[in-house]
């Protein structure tokens, strides 16, 4: 059986140097950030620049055997539109890029059509980052509702990310409500670790939504591999929408400061708790499906030296 693995939850930048509720989020060396306030290890310490470039992520997409990723976009990260409309035009068939548009301040509609017209394919928006000092965005606002209505029209996908547990489903039924031809992804797994995430999964029980897992391992960090509790996770989503509903992400760079990338679907590639064909499914083929990915490279595995 043919399997080809895509992730469909990653970030890419070629500088992250932004500012979130005031707070700033700068490059460091050896990988670490400034972030906000608190030094982090953001990237893997090899990553010495701050850069975290396609290429080197298309090394270890290569070492891993992942022919393809979905690159979405995150307010800590800044805005990375123009590095990733090169990123897709230097890519095509290895990467698909999520634009992104400043939600958090009215005004931000002129920017989803000028991203339409670039190209861009998909719309990333961080849900779980618009709770500001100053108030909440809904994504039932006006503005936000317009949004979502031309990317229905014009065929784009919103990846969307919520806050922990089902704080923001009901804006979700009611944006799905509204546009129910809108391709939808949710991510993190509903943050699967957190009470009520079996409420964001429900969500895919609607025809045009899915769900991908980035994040997963970070999430689950705390246990580390081969994240038993994961896999449990996954079969219960399974249980709620079904398995051609559920995609699989990685979170890179951030994830793999703690395992390899491989790492990050290995523990589902071997685990016994899941079939062949839902390994299948989960891993590359409903993203493929629902990404519209159409020439997937095919990766052989390379020997390690210690081997």
């Amino acid at each position: 059986m043919v399997m080809y693995i895509i992730d469909t939850h990653s970030h890419l930048w070629l500088r992250q140097d932004t500012v979130v509720n005031g707070l700033p989020i700068r490059p460091l060396p050896d990988g670490r950030a400034d972030f906000m306030g608190e030094e982090r290890q953001m990237l893997p310490p090899f990553m010495i620049d701050g850069k975290n470039s396609a290429e080197v992520f298309l090394s270890n997409m290569n070492y891993a055997q992942v022919s393809a990723a979905v690159v979405v976009q995150e307010f800590i990260d800044g805005n990375q539109n123009d590095y990733l409309e090169e990123v897709a035009r230097s890519y095509p068939d290895r990467f698909f890029v999520c634009g992104f548009c400043d939600v958090r301040h009215p005004g931000f509609y002129p920017q989803v059509e000028e991203l339409c017209s670039r190209g861009f394919k998909a719309i990333a928006v961080p849900g779980h980052r618009l709770f500001l000092p100053e108030g909440r965005v809904w994504l039932t606002s006006d503005e936000m509702m317009a949004m979502f209505k031309y990317m229905e029209r014009n065929g784009m996908i919103l990846s969307v990310t919520l806050a922990d547990g089902d704080v923001q489903v009901a804006e979700m039924e009611e944006v799905i409500a509204e546009c129910p031809d809108l391709k939808i992804a949710v991510g993190h797994f509903g943050m699967v670790t957190v009470p009520g995430w079996l409420e964001q999964i429900k969500l895919a029980r609607h025809e045009n939504v899915s769900v991908e897992s980035g994040g997963i391992t970070w999430l689950f960090n705390s246990e580390f591999y081969p994240y038993p509790s994961a896999i449990k996770a996954i079969r219960t989503a399974a249980d709620e929408v079904g398995f051609d509903k559920l995609m699989w992400g990685s979170d890179y760079p951030r994830t793999i400061t703690a395992i390899t990338y491989r790492m990050s679907y290995d523990f589902v590639l071997k685990s016994a708790e899941l079939s062949d064909e839902e390994k299948r499914l989960f891993l590359g083929e409903n993203a493929r499906r629902f990404y519209g990915f159409k020439e997937l490279v095919d990766l052989p595995y390379i020997k390690n030296m210690s081997e």
